[in-house]
């Protein structure tokens, strides 16, 4: 608050000075017209100098600049508000919507804030005591310039002509009929950045937009607060506070794949960029001091000079061949010097534009600390940064102050930059006293969900207050939008989001999201959430495992600790078992302390309840009340096959594709790559996922339509020969779906070629035989309804798996009348591709998410992952499953779609599994109460430990 009072008190003596300029009397032997000439630039000069943000008087608004006409008041009742402040603030009571605004919070006298006319109309909505939070605000977001579905002709992402390129602008850019708009308000997301893409170290210019459909359906209407360079011709702005601008950067291997430069090529293109903008603002300063000195006589001398010292070279590359082209600045006689080009630069220097930043590791991110003082820039936030909680000194560094740093939850190691990314490093960073973000980088995060970001970082030890700031008031103030979105406080902007449970307990879905006072969600579907989801998660203490991150300098070990003897495991509140390839739960005896005894050895339970009688060698683990169930399996990625997606020398590769031959060849099947012939093991996603608490995964060779046969292992081995091959040869995988390198037909006519043929292969004889099962990765309802008319067709019995299937709710129980199984690899629906476009959203969008209608059908489900990452949070994927089910899936149920489901639709027979059994301290498998503390392995004969 003394930083915005300051601002405030500089921007009025600023304002004083362009008027006392202004109205300075001009000499009277020039014309008038010269006179009026003289007065707009000593006005411009003085809006050159001026701070941004709000006018003093932002806050005596009584109406939203974005107030729709006709739209009435709103009184939400008996809502436990979350207010977003710098205090952890919560009030019990109402919130009063009118203007657009927030008109008043807790106890609210109608009277006071309404006319007559405006009472008749009020809408009162009681919610019954719900969490209520200010609107998300995604900090990172490329939603509407990049395409969903993607599609070639409405992707602006990213410009390839030149590093350099300051001056594009994101709206230029943003499509207004994305499909992902409806999604992300769904997830509560009210407000996001729209910035350029990656590919350039300057990519452009970004702008911050309201997520509503408007009336006009324009970019422009979408905007929060356009800066006045974009919204206003002429001169007109000159007499207010300059608005905030906002761009992006990026250093790393983006910029570098695209142009073919190293980071000294970077750090050069950023260097020369920015001394072209110091000698433009330089150039800008003398001129202003000659003419509010009344020296106009001195300003054409002052051309003449500058012509000589703006003779410099820039990146226009207007030719396309990547060479930097000379460019001479000329400044015509008296005119205020500047460039179109380069003005967004020099506001930066200025300190007008919230600069993003994005950057990985703590090189690249020195770099950019550098450049702010070499020439004294602020950054307003380093975005991905998965190195800087390696180094928060430095960010301290930064000219102007340690900027806020936006962050993934989980998403990790895809490229080698990436690759020390700690889930800790958020709450290192606030221990450190830098601001934390977490952003969703739509569409790498589906921005729906961008507030599961958010208690993934409380999960691992971000405090609670810091998590639901960290998607809330902190990306604002990062925006320079503070003042308005961000916290619900009087006078703020209307965007607030009422949930079904507590905002960081795991599912928490929106009940109704307001932006500007609008409800957007027409029909709200809500699921009921257990009592203990109404209050914030009793998180697991992950103290060690954070300092071991920054002690290991982001790469600590995470192989266990294998026990030599028995282990107790005392304090165990449920344990869920296989028995006749089933889970099931056994009734655990108790103590007389109340509590109950759990003895294993050698990876195997040897005794429950009454166990005196077991000694030697014992180490006993206290679970507080924690569980034991079944180790749960995970498929979709290519977990063992690859360590760093974007490394070659670190993946299995991918599989050639036999219909990229021309022609095509007549039958394909002689010699199928296996999986088993390629896997890694003890990489960091596979160790992790370990940890999370799978202990098999299925993985597939990654190609298109032949992909090849999956292999399941054992994901805590460290090795093939350590009983590691839980089943060699599951499944023959091939893929089907439109923009490959043959046509859909051409695909179907290949697989036919496949059923029908003499392919040699021993896994083809079994596929044909119905002995293992053929799975099939396909998105589009079209294209798996041509695979059931081929399977109707087939002589024999045909074991059919759908792997994806988006779209399989259109035909679900056509699926279940086959007797097809179905793997859900994408549990939380996004319309990546043109196949995918019709999925069922889930709650509050639909009542119900595609594995409850897929179960309600009869269908054998099970649920998977795409991105070796995310197999470590397959127990929070078919936990949210569960959750959205309003009540209709049970935890046997649950269990089964990361286990049984799954083992049968991959061809894997669940009564042969082992029964790898997990140890959860301090809560449920399905909740972010509990933590991973041991694995009893009985397929490698024993029991390791993490603590």
């Amino acid at each position: 608050m003394v930083a915005h009072r300051y601002q405030l008190y500089l921007l009025a003596i600023l304002l004083s000075l362009a008027l006392y300029q202004v109205s300075k009397p001009l000499p009277t032997h020039v014309s008038p017209a010269e006179q009026a000439r003289r007065a707009d630039i000593l006005a411009r000069c003085a809006y050159a100098k001026a701070p941004a943000g709000p006018p003093p008087t932002f806050h005596a608004r009584q109406q939203s600049d974005r107030y729709v006409r006709g739209t009435n008041p709103v009184l939400v009742k008996n809502a436990t508000i979350w207010t977003g402040g710098d205090v952890d603030e919560v009030v019990r009571g109402d919130v009063l919507l009118a203007h657009g605004l927030i008109k008043a919070v807790g106890v609210v006298p109608l009277d006071a804030y309404l006319t007559g006319a405006e009472m008749v109309n009020l809408e009162v909505v009681d919610v019954g005591g719900a969490w209520m939070t200010p609107g998300i605000v995604d900090l990172h977001s490329h939603i509407g310039v990049g395409s969903s579905p993607e599609l070639n002709g409405a992707d602006d992402t990213n410009s390839l002509k030149a590093p350099i390129l300051p001056w594009l602008r994101s709206i230029d850019g943003l499509n207004t009929h994305d499909a992902s708009y409806e999604l992300a308000r769904s997830g509560g997301v009210t407000t996001a950045q729209i910035l350029p893409g990656s590919a350039n170290n300057i990519g452009g210019q970004a702008f911050v937009i309201k997520l509503r459909d408007t009336q006009e359906r324009s970019p422009s209407g979408m905007l929060l607060e356009p800066p006045h360079t974009l919204s206003i011709n002429g001169s007109s702005h000159l007499n207010n506070p300059p608005r905030w601008r906002h761009m992006k950067h990026a250093c790393g291997e983006n910029p570098s794949r695209v142009y073919s430069q190293n980071r000294m090529d970077t750090q050069w293109n950023f260097r020369r960029a920015y001394d072209t903008a110091r000698q433009i603002r330089d150039a800008q300063d003398a001129f202003c001091a000659r003419v509010e000195d009344g020296r106009w006589d001195a300003v054409r001398r002052m051309d003449e000079d500058v012509v000589r010292r703006m003779d410099v070279d820039v990146t226009t590359e207007v030719d396309g061949d990547g060479v930097w082209d000379d460019w001479s600045h000329e400044v015509a006689d008296g005119e205020f010097p500047e460039d179109l080009q380069w003005e967004a630069l020099v506001d930066v220097l200025r300190g007008k534009v919230k600069l993003a930043v994005h950057c990985y590791e703590a090189v690249d991110l020195d770099g950019i600390v550098r450049l702010s003082n070499e020439f004294k820039f602020p950054v307003a936030s380093f975005h991905h940064a998965g190195e800087t909680y390696l180094v928060p000194d430095l960010l301290k560094k930064t000219w102007g102050g340690a900027p806020s740093i936006a962050l993934f939850a989980s998403n990790f190691r895809k490229k080698r930059e990436a690759y020390r990314s700690s889930e800790f490093a958020p709450r290192v960073l606030a221990e450190h006293g830098i601001p934390v973000v977490m952003k969703s980088d739509h569409p790498v995060v589906n921005s729906r969900y961008l507030l599961h970001e958010a208690a993934q970082a409380h999960y691992y030890g971000l405090d609670a207050s810091l998590a639901l700031q960290s998607v809330t008031s902190t990306p604002a103030a990062a925006l320079g939008m503070g003042h308005r979105i961000g916290s619900i406080r009087e006078g703020y902007d209307a965007d607030i989001v009422v949930w079904d449970s507590h905002p960081l307990a795991l599912g928490a879905t929106p009940q109704q999201v307001y932006i500007d006072g609008i409800p957007q969600i027409k029909s709200s579907h809500v699921s009921h959430k257990p009592r203990s989801s109404h209050c914030a998660p009793n998180t697991p203490d992950f103290d060690a495992e954070a300092a071991a991150a920054v002690s290991h300098v982001g790469l600590p070990p995470l192989e266990p600790r294998a026990l030599a003897g028995r282990a107790i495991f005392v304090n165990v509140s449920s344990l869920w078992t296989r028995a006749g390839g089933e889970v099931v739960e056994v009734e655990v005896e108790r103590e007389a302390a109340g509590g109950s005894l759990v003895v294993v050895e050698g990876g195997r339970i040897v005794c429950i309840g009454s166990c005196a009688s077991y000694g030697g060698t014992v180490e006993t683990i206290d679970l507080k009340g924690g569980s034991i169930v079944p180790g749960l399996t995970t498929y979709g990625s290519p977990i063992g096959l690859s360590e760093i997606r974007l490394e070659a020398s670190t993946n299995d590769g991918s599989v050639h594709d036999p219909l990229s031959a021309s022609p095509a060849p007549p039958m394909i099947g002689d010699t199928i790559i296996r999986a088993v012939d390629g896997l890694q093991f003890g990489g960091r996603n596979t160790l992790l996922a370990y940890r999370g608490g799978v202990t098999t995964a299925v993985s597939a060779p990654t190609g298109s339509f032949l992909q090849g046969i999956s292999t399941a292992f054992a994901v805590g081995a460290p090795n093939a020969l350590q009983h590691a091959i839980v089943k060699s040869d599951a499944a023959l995988h091939v893929a089907i779906g439109h923009g490959g390198s043959a046509s859909v037909s051409t695909q179907i006519a290949a697989l036919r070629g496949l059923l029908f043929g003499t392919g040699g292969d021993e896994i083809l004889q079994r596929v044909r035989n119905g002995s293992a099962p053929l799975v099939v990765a396909v998105e589009s309802a079209d294209i798996m309804s041509t695979l059931l008319r081929l399977k109707a067709t087939y002589p024999g019995a045909l074991a059919l798996t759908f792997a994806g299937a988006a779209e399989a709710h259109l035909i679900a129980d056509e699926i279940a009348q086959a007797g097809v199984s179905v793997v859900v690899t994408s549990n939380k629906p996004y319309p990546w591709t043109w196949d995918q476009r019709r999925i069922l959203a889930g709650p509050p969008i639909t009542e119900e998410g595609l594995v409850a209608r897929l179960l309600r059908a009869g269908v054998n489900v099970g649920v998977g992952v795409v991105d070796e990452y995310n197999a470590r949070n397959t127990r929070f994927e078919v936990a949210w499953t569960a959750l959205e089910s309003n009540g209709r899936i049970d935890k046997a149920t649950a269990l089964a779609l990361a286990t049984t489901n799954l083992e049968k639709a991959l061809g894997l027979s669940p009564e042969r599994m082992p029964n790898d059994l997990i140890a959860y301290q301090g809560g449920d498998v399905f909740g972010f109460e509990s933590k991973v503390v041991a694995v009893m392995s009985e397929q490698m004969g024993r029991t390791d430990v993490f603590v």
